[in-house]
């Protein structure tokens, strides 16, 4: 099964998670595609979406599904993204498509998330894939040494802003045994915007595409 293949068949199993009638948050990135055409393709009635990008929104709306803003339309049912890198806690990397910071505020904003990938993205110990680190730009600079202290080698993400303005440092050379511990110590650096670990709120199921079909885990009570 080649990479997309497995990508798909995760985003068409999160179409059973989608309450028919109730507004769904819907992330950013190339299995988010599929799940977007998924679910236009479905015919499920969905009150709206509420999109993490401007990229996501366009195509949302390309494919006749209606987008609302997340401070209208309040509690979601569910959040559906992908994922750069999966723990078997649930944990994840996100932001390799830039969009960190909205996807963390959708997942919070949401009762269930679901969390979409191919199997290659199961890890056992987070960091193998850099950590994005979203932050304002006069603090790049400072917000760079402040990783390096923390064992990190951060690296600006060139030619590339984020919908809210703001720049990118992948952070490469982290094993990172403790990601809620991790992500609330970089978050409280002056000038992160946000740090892509989704470890605090991780994801509630995780849908991963193999060979051998879709693989369900869930979070433990």
């Amino acid at each position: 099964m080649s990479q997309d293949a497995a990508k798909k068949a995760a985003a068409e199993a999160a179409l059973k998670y989608v309450e028919p009638g109730e507004m769904l948050g819907v992330g950013t990135g190339s299995t988010v595609n599929f799940f977007i055409e998924a679910l236009a393709r479905s015919g499920k009635e969905v009150a709206a979406a509420v999109s993490s990008s401007e990229a996501s929104t366009a195509r949302l709306k390309a494919a006749g599904i209606p987008v609302e803003d997340l401070n209208s339309a309040g509690t979601l049912s569910i959040y559906v993204d992908g994922a750069d890198e999966a723990n078997h806690r649930l944990q994840l990397i996100k932001g390799g498509g830039g969009a960190l910071t909205r996807e963390k505020i959708v997942a919070a904003a949401s009762r269930r998330f679901v969390c979409i990938a191919d199997a290659s993205k199961l890890v056992d110990v987070l960091g193998r894939f850099p950590l994005p680190v979203e932050v304002i730009p006069m603090a790049r600079s400072y917000v760079a040494r402040e990783l390096v202290r923390l064992g990190g080698i951060p690296e600006l993400r060139r030619g590339f802003t984020t919908d809210n303005g703001n720049l990118i440092l992948d952070v490469g050379g982290l094993s990172i045994v403790d990601p809620p511990r991790l992500e609330a110590e970089i978050g409280l650096i002056a000038g992160v915007v946000t740090v892509g670990l989704f470890a605090r709120r991780p994801a509630d199921v995780l849908l991963l595409g193999g060979p051998d079909g879709v693989r369900e885990l869930t979070a433990a009570p």
